[in-house]
């Protein structure tokens, strides 16, 4: 809305689709369902994100609402959607530059064994002291809310997110309106977030559910502003995996790409 002001511009979701015609329509994969043959142009963001990845009904009726071209986008696409669209003769657009021109921040590793929770403890001091809003990103529910309240025995100002959480939202809002200091959270907020001046740890980033694609999702929550572009970005384990080390490598990949 903000920047096709004299459009009509429509959003369509679960509980909220009163409105279904606009110049410009923004929806979720569900919502498609009501549309047939009917769009000139459909712009597909996280198509390996849930719920629309190997989902055969979702892609199905993404198809059948085309009336035209289409574009699909993701930060970290498989090597199978990739195959995919080679075999179907499809363009593919590799993009590895933000909007603002600055590199993407590239993660610090750092492996601790026992005295991995007194590093994030020093990490987490100095960012509040500097009052930078910090993430810190857990690999479970279970983890995610045990590592809060240690974390809150010794920080104020801070909550945390998961599937579960209830108020999801109101917490993520308070966030942005500063009104906490840091934010645990599982990889439930690994994508479509954007908040200035953001930090990053993953804590026990050696974990199974941590892939390449999940680390680098995650590491691009930081530098997303023009006038906040950079910041840090820790992977924080007990053990170094491959995931990590290829995370970090085709980000450092894709600022050399820039130059």
């Amino acid at each position: 809305k903000e920047i096709f002001k004299n459009n009509s511009v429509v959003a369509l979701y679960g509980g909220h689709n009163q409105i279904k015609e606009g110049d410009l329509i923004v929806l979720t994969t569900h919502q498609l369902f009501r549309y047939v043959k009917y769009f000139s142009l459909i712009i597909m963001d996280e198509i390996d994100a849930f719920p629309f990845k190997d989902n055969e009904v979702l892609n199905n009726i993404f198809f059948n609402s085309l009336n035209g071209h289409y574009v699909m986008m993701s930060a970290t696409p498989s090597n199978d959607v990739i195959d995919h669209f080679k075999k179907e003769n499809k363009d593919i657009l590799t993009l590895t530059v933000r909007f603002h021109r600055h590199p993407l921040p590239v993660p610090k590793i750092v492996v601790k064994g026992s005295s991995i929770y007194l590093y994030l403890l020093k990490l987490m001091k100095g960012y509040i002291k500097d009052k930078k809003p910090v993430f810190v990103f857990a690999p479970t529910i279970e983890q995610c809310e045990k590592l809060f309240f240690f974390l809150s025995l010794i920080f104020k100002r801070g909550n945390f997110v998961h599937s579960k959480r209830e108020n999801r939202e109101e917490i993520i809002n308070n966030f942005r309106k500063n009104r906490y200091a840091f934010l645990l959270t599982t990889s439930v907020l690994e994508r479509g977030v954007t908040l200035k001046n953001l930090q990053v740890i993953v804590f026990n980033s050696d974990n199974n559910v941590y892939d390449k694609g999940t680390l680098i999702q995650i590491a691009g929550r930081v530098g997303r502003k023009k006038d906040a572009p950079e910041g840090d970005v820790y992977f924080l384990a007990k053990r170094l995996t491959p995931a990590m080390v290829q995370a970090k490598e085709e980000i450092m990949k894709a600022n050399g790409d820039q130059k």
